[in-house]
């Protein structure tokens, strides 16, 4: 029973290398430890289910919010519904929200990420 247990958790660890290698750019380095043991505690429905998110990268969000960040179209992407409506009325708050979001933004990104996965 000890090897066929041993055996599951090396294919688990395998499977959740791989997902790291593929998804690791979606989070931030010092969540990827977390990530793992998230993973490696998962069922398989529950793991299967992570193979499958498709995360946001954090630098298409850069870019979109460098372009369309004054309009809140990067709010809206994540969900920001309120502070979208308020940079799209406002303009960005006169193009201070939409300065501060372009630093700040793909470090929200990858925290979206990782609740987006610890909600399974």
């Amino acid at each position: 029973m000890t090897e066929s247990n041993d055996t599951m958790r090396d294919l688990r660890e395998r499977e959740v290398r791989m997902f790291l290698m593929n998804n690791g750019k979606y989070f931030d380095n010092a969540q990827i430890p977390f990530v793992h043991n998230r993973l490696m505690g998962m069922t398989d429905h529950q793991f299967l289910f992570a193979m499958s998110m498709q995360f946001k990268d954090p630098t298409m969000m850069l870019i979109v919010s460098i372009f369309f960040g004054e309009f809140g179209l990067d709010r809206f992407l994540m969900g920001d519904i309120g502070m979208g409506l308020l940079k799209l009325v406002t303009g960005g708050l006169c193009g201070l929200l939409w300065l501060i979001d372009i630093f700040q933004i793909q470090g929200r990104v990858r925290d979206y990420n990782l609740n987006q996965l610890l909600m399974i």
